[in-house]
């Protein structure tokens, strides 16, 4: 019986060990000399069951398993051959219960079409998925207006946070006069929490060129750039081998397809600075220059790259139009809502069973997302809130789980719907501490050109550390409001007018929490380590000396079978005494 196994060899993949994995079953195969093939293939989204292989017959239903340790290797080729498939570690299966079916059927796969399923080394495994027929379509059938207009009636928006149409922002960059244009794919994901186009640029890179292709011809621009953060070597690794085998193909170049068409495609690598997501900070770090944001008009349409009229848009947004135009703008909109259509990919992370890539239709709500797909709380904690957006998001609370998830819905809730990363919280979770922590984020990302941003930031960081340390006052609370509004009025680029939504909106929620630090001197979710007290109760403690011995920084006095004393003036409120006490003898307030 002749099959192929799939391993997904992504980052989550190969992070988990499934490099490993792949060397084993190569050498299994050929030492048994068994009539099979190996194969890499990207994340198929389900990164909390890495590593992942799929099974796959000639004939047949394959057969895909998560968690797959290198000594599995055998027992489930050997079970597979036999026809008795091991059931412990199946996550996916036709026709038959496996853990994660349900997982899948509840997902909308359109950008994510290929991703786990092709090789995104092999431009012949994407091609026999209709690989490049969308792009030949456009340029052979198709007028740049005819292209356009099929991107507006399909609705789809720009995927990268602000959601502006994008049919409209090709249109003006297709009515700019000029002799040079330029196409730009936007893949500085630097959002905490997030990494879907790490994943499709991973798992399938050509659906991006292809996209790329089709925007280019649309907009009438003969050259493009793909803006990747360095940090993503083997997004990187499949651009570039994936550009290469295109143009042997001659999908890129001149000529493309026998048309009049000429594309040439190039990658800049950056240097990882946040603010360079921004558009006109993306373009001066492309023309060597250092990644500032500058005043606005002109747009990017009128004057971009080298002053040339310029279209940006980000991954997400370009893997879903070969999609588009290959099955038709009417097909598209039948998915989602009235003024968010189609799908959108989001990242779990955080406090959740089912962490890794989902993508599910445009108005699904929050509680279907964290619930039904990512299969709920990971601790025995209740669900908190969720991060949305990131740095430039915001924290919706429990009681908005119910919120649809389209532009318009998560905007009325003080978050956006940003690139897509998602980060679920617990009770647990302090939402002082996570304003914080945004905060510190984009105040270190700051490019420094805007005094509202650079200084207001700042301030307001200042003022969440005093909070939860046990030093705010409540008139700080006022203050970050005052701060918050003058930074988001004052500044140039969208990273200074969105930093404060995190606090923002835990202010609005949480409240409670902040006046918790300020008044009570307590943190609520027992995080903020200055707010923190360890004490040993005197009644329990049966001198077993553990704590003392496991405490790092001997704060901890007592003789053996006689109650001990924290000392804390030395205690650093570490923990290490509270987890080690098997006698439940240490309180932490």
């Amino acid at each position: 019986m002749s099959f192929k196994i799939k391993v997904g060899m992504a980052s989550c993949g190969l992070a988990a060990g499934a490099g490993k994995v792949y060397t084993e079953i190569e050498e299994y195969l050929k030492k048994n000399k068994i009539d099979a093939s190996v194969h890499k293939t990207g994340c198929i989204g389900m990164c909390f069951a890495e590593p992942i292989i799929e099974i796959v017959p000639e004939s047949g239903e394959s057969i895909t398993y998560g968690r797959v340790t290198p000594e599995k290797v055998e027992e489930l080729i050997t079970a597979f051959q036999n026809g008795t498939p091991e059931k412990e570690n199946v996550i996916l299966a036709e026709n038959q219960k496996a853990s994660e079916n349900e997982n899948l059927n509840k997902q909308t796969r359109i950008v994510l079409r290929n991703t786990g399923k092709i090789n995104p080394e092999s431009i012949e495994d994407y091609l026999k998925e209709n690989g490049y027929k969308a792009a030949e379509k456009a340029l052979r059938k198709m007028s740049p207006q005819e292209i356009i207009a099929e991107m507006k009636e399909s609705g789809l928006r720009g995927r990268g946070g602000a959601g502006f149409p994008t049919g409209l922002k090709w249109e003006f960059a297709n009515k700019a006069k000029s002799d040079k244009k330029y196409i730009v794919c936007n893949a500085d994901e630097g959002d905490p929490g997030a990494f879907m186009d790490r994943s499709v640029l991973e798992g399938d890179p050509h659906s991006v060129i292809e996209g790329m292709i089709i925007g280019a011809f649309a907009i009438g621009a003969d050259e493009g750039y793909i803006y990747c953060r360095a940090e993503y070597p083997l997004a990187i690794k499949h651009l570039e081998k994936a550009i290469t085998d295109a143009e042997e193909k001659g999908f890129l170049g001149n000529k493309i397809f026998g048309t009049d068409f000429n594309f040439k495609l190039h990658i800049k690598k950056g240097a990882g600075a946040f603010v360079c997501g921004e558009e006109t900070a993306l373009m001066a770090s492309i023309e060597g220059k250092r990644g500032m944001p500058r005043i606005r008009p002109p747009f990017p349409a009128q004057s971009g790259l080298w002053g040339k009229p310029t279209n940006i848009n980000n991954v997400e947004t370009f893997a879903n139009v070969p999609w588009i135009i290959f099955h038709g703008a009417k097909e598209y909109a039948k998915y989602g809502t009235e003024k968010s259509k189609g799908t959108k990919v989001f990242a779990l992370a955080g406090k959740i069973k089912k962490s890794g890539l989902i993508e599910v239709p445009m108005g699904m709500t929050l509680r279907e997302v964290i619930y039904d797909v990512g299969g709920g709380m990971k601790t025995d904690k209740p669900f908190k809130g969720v991060q949305l957006g990131g740095p430039s998001g915001g924290c919706i609370p429990a009681s908005l789980l119910d919120t649809k998830v389209d532009y318009d819905s998560i905007n009325k809730t003080g978050a956006i719907m940003g690139s897509g990363g998602m980060v679920v919280m617990d009770t647990g979770t302090c939402m002082v501490d996570v304003a914080k922590f945004f905060l510190n984020f984009t105040q270190n990302e700051s490019c420094g050109k805007c005094t509202f941003c650079r200084v207001g930031t700042k301030r307001m960081l200042e003022i969440l550390t005093r909070i939860t340390e046990g030093k705010g006052e409540m008139e700080d609370l006022d203050r970050l409001e005052k701060l918050a509004t003058n930074i988001i009025k004052g500044s140039l680029c969208g990273l200074g007018q969105t930093a404060p939504n995190p606090v923002l909106t835990t202010l609005k929620y949480f409240r409670d929490e902040y006046i918790a630090h300020i008044k009570d001197k307590k943190c609520p979710a027992g995080v903020c380590t200055a707010l923190i007290k360890f004490e040993i109760i005197e009644e329990k403690c049966v001198g077993c000396t553990v704590c003392a011995r496991k405490c790092p920084v001997q704060a901890i006095d007592g003789k053996v079978k006689q109650p001990h004393v924290i000392n804390q003036d030395k205690c650093i409120k570490c923990g290490i005494c509270y987890d080690s006490c098997k006698f439940d003898a240490i309180i932490k307030e």
